[in-house]
């Protein structure tokens, strides 16, 4: 089965470019183009794309209530916002909005390609740059809000710290000596313990509470 796109930007030229690419592909298939948020929200629900590659900065309705809104009508179709842009202004309110992967247009395309197809696999990893710029830039919430970390396990601690790093269930496997199934039954665990929906938020979750 086809890993069906759909392309979100405003810049026709960035648009067709990605088309071109991806379409090189055997495994990937674009099923729409969309040059705003609106049309974005609308195609989306319409051609049900397993993956949506969401630029930032979009007009007529941006990228983060785009992304909201299309969490609510289609919980099942993935975000991966494509963007120049690293900063935690960008970068957090787009996992937030429940963005499942988030990639910069610097990358190597053959990167891209990769992280598309780990994300439907389930390993929402973000591009080496945002992983550090998370690490090393954002700061803890409010000490107010209640601090879910506690509620883990020792185990599930260590889990989520190998999340934070980007790991993979294999990856963390092989790290802590445990299984892969293992792996899966702790991660299940650490998301419901948060309450966040995937891995992305739980590592954003970790760092923002200093698990790193």
């Amino acid at each position: 089965m086809k890993i069906k796109i759909l392309i979100a930007d405003d810049h026709h030229v960035v648009r067709k470019g990605l088309v071109f690419f991806l379409q090189t592909q055997p495994d990937l298939e674009i099923v729409g183009e969309a040059s705003n948020g609106e049309e974005a929200l609308k195609l989306a629900t319409s051609l049900e794309p397993h993956i949506v590659l969401m630029d930032l900065s979009m007009p007529v309705l941006d990228e983060i209530e785009a992304t909201k809104e299309l969490k609510k009508q289609a919980p099942h179709i993935q975000v991966m916002i494509l963007t120049s842009f690293s900063d935690q202004d960008h970068v957090i309110p787009a996992l937030e909005a429940g963005a499942s992967g988030y990639q910069l247009k610097e990358s190597d395309p053959d990167e891209l390609v990769a992280a598309i197809r780990k994300l439907m696999n389930g390993e929402n990893q973000l591009h080496p740059k945002i992983t550090t710029h998370l690490l090393t830039r954002l700061t803890k919430i409010s000490e107010k809000k209640v601090n879910f970390i506690d509620h883990l396990t020792k185990r599930e601690k260590d889990v989520l710290k190998e999340i934070a790093k980007g790991k993979s269930n294999k990856e963390i496997g092989t790290s802590l000596h445990i299984t892969e199934k293992t792996v899966k039954t702790h991660v299940s665990n650490i998301l419901s313990k948060l309450g966040v929906q995937d891995r992305t938020q739980a590592a954003l979750y970790a760092v923002q509470h200093g698990i790193s």
